[in-house]
């Protein structure tokens, strides 16, 4: 399954995977950018707005919550 900026939930989950032992809570932007663009399915352009890094960082709170 081939992940956008826009699938918030979907690259929540897979960062909870990826990376179980991080706190989404203390990640900078730029490093959660960072992040999603290293997940194998994600398939999109590098640059996304701020309004979606905030979307997926409290998904990824709820989903290790």
């Amino acid at each position: 399954m081939n992940m956008k900026w826009i699938d918030v939930n979907d690259v929540a989950t897979a960062l909870a995977e990826q990376y179980p032992k991080v706190d989404p809570t203390q990640v900078r932007f730029t490093e959660l950018r960072d992040k999603v663009i290293e997940l194998k399915d994600f398939k999109d352009e590098r640059d996304c707005n701020e309004r979606i890094l905030e979307a997926i960082q409290q998904c990824w709170i709820d989903e290790v919550e």
